[in-house]
């Protein structure tokens, strides 16, 4: 573990085995980059980090992971975009993902494995979402993969609404000469929605459980309904997949979902994005989960390379 300057500010970056993790802890919790030495001593990205000039709005930065807290996505209230209405009747702001990537933390442990981070809500924060709670991100690092355990603890005294997810950007393709054609992606959902301008969960795509990765349905595309917790894509014939897990049980919990996303078919990264459930949905009722009060709520996700 050791400190890197970039761009005025200082980084973090754990070496573990084949694996080199670079992070920004104290913005966003932003796991930034991740790159695995192979044994003929190239370097493949895994998660893709754009070059940039300047840190303004880092938290908009398409790269690393940004954190998704305490919504995914997009809010609506009543077909109006970016609010959202709280079990007491207030409607209230919600920006574009929530609140925590563009939000401030302080690391609570840092290791030679990884880190916990506390989130501190500001001004804003606490006005869309004003309750008495701790937010932690918390990752840890392993030579071939890596775990990130969310934790949303009630301090207060009515329950805590919340459906928090990750956005991994995916470096794609890895391979030099390669396009996504060549990537496939086994995604073990039974249903699979879209958001439409409303806000409202409509029917989406029929897709198979293995699709190419140049599949344009597959943008956008919210899948349900797992049959199991593992999605996994990759070069079709070759070592090297990413395997995404969501939690430990084999079958994950109905409203669990993952999004498929990327902003064009040129991008440079691919988003497979691990949901506790689907956008919207402190409206929509799907994948809403309340914390009581005193008690807290764990979201885990771990993700391999094989």
């Amino acid at each position: 573990m050791d400190k890197v300057s970039y761009l005025g500010t200082s980084l973090t970056r754990w070496r573990v085995g084949q694996s080199t993790f670079l992070a920004w802890p104290e913005k966003g919790a932003r796991l930034m980059n991740w790159n695995l030495t192979l044994g003929d001593g190239s370097v493949r990205d895994v998660l893709y980090w754009p070059e940039l000039s300047h840190l303004d709005d880092f938290h908009k930065v398409r790269g690393g992971n940004p954190v998704l807290f305490p919504f995914n996505a997009r809010v609506f209230d009543q077909g109006e975009i970016h609010f959202w209405r709280a079990p007491d009747g207030v409607r209230r702001v919600m920006p574009m993902h929530g609140l925590a990537r563009q939000g401030d933390f302080r690391v609570m442990h840092c290791d030679a494995a990884g880190f916990t981070a506390l989130f501190l809500p500001g001004e804003e924060a606490r006005a869309c979402y004003p309750y008495d709670y701790e937010f932690t991100v918390r990752y840890r690092f392993e030579p071939l993969g890596l775990v990130c355990e969310f934790g949303l603890h009630n301090l207060g005294f009515v329950p805590l609404p919340w459906s928090a997810g990750h956005h991994f950007y995916f470096t794609l393709p890895w391979s030099d000469g390669l396009n996504r054609s060549h990537y496939a992606i086994r995604i073990p959902a039974t249903r699979r929605v879209r958001q439409d301008a409303q806000g409202l969960l409509v029917p989406g795509p029929g897709l198979r459980e293995i699709e190419n990765l140049d599949n344009p349905d597959l943008l956008d595309a919210v899948h349900l309904g797992l049959k199991d917790n593992t999605v996994v894509f990759g070069e079709r014939g070759h070592a090297g997949d990413v395997i995404i897990r969501i939690g430990a049980d084999k079958i994950p919990a109905a409203d669990a979902t993952f999004v498929t996303w990327s902003e064009s078919a040129n991008a440079p990264y691919y988003c497979v994005e691990p949901w506790m459930g689907p956008p919207n949905a402190p409206e929509n009722k799907v994948g809403l989960h309340f914390v009581a009060p005193g008690m807290t709520q764990t979201f885990t996700v771990a993700i391999t390379i094989k």
